[in-house]
């Protein structure tokens, strides 16, 4: 009977498409957006990890920086441990079948190795120097640490960049892929849906007509049912498509430009300190002006204006210890480097990164809620369907075979 071929392909459509749904949201939830956000932790992590060595090379021996330098240090080493767990996380995300992502990650340690050792080189060449000025390295300090900045920014970082723009790319493939099957679903409930609901008022309308019956229970019911499937299935499709898009569009792509742009911020601040610690070296002014140009709108585009002013409040320290480290004030240069009062280059910086991190947090969590939903709404989506449709499958020949019994 052709109602019930209908009722039988509304329900193995239904059912396939939101299978296949569900398991492209939890691919894009668990997998693509997580890889995504690994690759965007790592771009950020190397660019505080680098900010770091910078930093504790420029305490120097000065009493009056140790605290400076024990919390460099740490950070440095917290830095480095945040790198190699996420490489880790990569590595075992590619679950050998992304060969050149692998080969990506395995340069990527391989050169992270060499930055190290000069990281290293850099800091046993200083420490051969007796109570060395802060804010300055020996000759043979300076080639090394020239050789591990240029590793980070010449490899490392292009490295890093490769495998973000990698995890973005799989991230669109997985939402284009969802897509495509939200349209297929659209259609194959439609056509079905709409196919099933005309031959049973067609089937309703014949009984009416052959048996003088004005009403049919049983097929009343199977028509109001499938109506109601298909509007369901319809909004649930909807649903799960909005949570998914402000997931990405409201949430995790703000998140990514923010970590991006943190990532650039502290690169840039960096460059304040190497600087100094390069003896005013043009290459780092010009490093920041490059870096920093368009980084004041685009802060205000994705975190806000507070996060602007706070970063426009660190430009203003940068120029400030820059005019005292070419007028030859070192010392000074660096006090206002690493001071914590408002005004001074860390302070403010730390100002500047505390309403960029909370922001980040804010489209975090908004993205995981988003996530969420979306799940909740797919929830049943395979079982309702099944159980739903059978009863309708069941109905059709229970009202026919009481019409049928009443004429024999």
């Amino acid at each position: 009977m052709l109602v019930v071929v209908a009722a039988t392909a509304l329900l193995l459509a239904t059912s396939l498409v939101m299978a296949r749904i569900r398991s492209q949201v939890r691919v894009i939830g668990r997998e693509a957006a997580p890889q995504a956000a690994t690759a965007a932790d790592l771009y950020f992590a190397l660019s505080d990890m680098d900010a770091q060595a910078t930093r504790l090379l420029l305490t120097g021996d000065s009493d009056a920086l140790a605290g400076t330098r024990v919390d460099a240090l740490g950070a440095y080493r917290e830095r480095s441990r945040q790198v190699d767990a996420d490489l880790e996380r990569m590595l075992a995300a590619s679950g050998g079948t992304d060969v050149a992502g692998q080969a990506v990650v395995v340069d990527l340690l391989d050169g992270l190795a060499v930055y190290h050792q000069r990281v290293g080189q850099t800091m046993t060449a200083a420490d051969r120097v007796d109570r060395r000025q802060a804010g300055r390295l020996p000759g043979e300090a300076l080639g090394y640490y020239t050789q591990a900045t240029n590793v980070l920014h010449l490899r490392l970082l292009p490295a890093a960049e490769q495998l973000r723009d990698a995890a973005t790319t799989r991230l669109d493939r997985a939402y284009a892929g969802k897509r495509a099957t939200e349209a297929t679903g659209y259609t194959l409930v439609l056509l079905f849906g709409g196919t099933l609901v005309v031959l049973l008022i067609t089937l309703q309308v014949w009984m009416a007509r052959r048996f003088r019956r004005s009403v049919n229970p049983a097929l009343l019911g199977a028509t109001v049912l499938s109506l109601v499937l298909g509007v369901a299935a319809t909004v649930v499709l909807g649903a799960q498509a909005g949570r998914m898009s402000a997931a990405r569009d409201d949430h995790l792509t703000p998140y990514l430009a923010l970590s991006q742009l943190r990532a650039v911020g502290y690169d840039a601040a960096a460059d304040t300190s190497r600087y100094v610690v390069a003896a005013n070296l043009g290459l780092y002014r010009d490093d920041f002006t490059a870096k920093s140009r368009s980084l004041p709108d685009e802060i205000g585009r994705v975190a806000g204006g507070e996060a602007r002013q706070r970063w426009e409040d660190y430009q203003r320290d940068h120029e400030k210890v820059l005019t005292l480290a070419e007028a030859g004030k070192t010392g000074a240069a660096v006090d206002a480097l690493t001071g914590i009062r408002r005004g001074d280059a860390a302070f403010d910086f730390a100002y500047f990164d505390a309403a960029v991190g909370a922001v980040t947090d804010v489209r975090k969590a908004g993205f995981d809620r988003e996530l969420r939903g979306a799940e909740r709404a797919l929830r049943g989506g395979v079982v309702v369907p099944i159980v739903g449709l059978g009863v309708v499958i069941l109905l059709v020949p229970l009202g026919v075979r009481r019409r049928l019994a009443e004429y024999r």
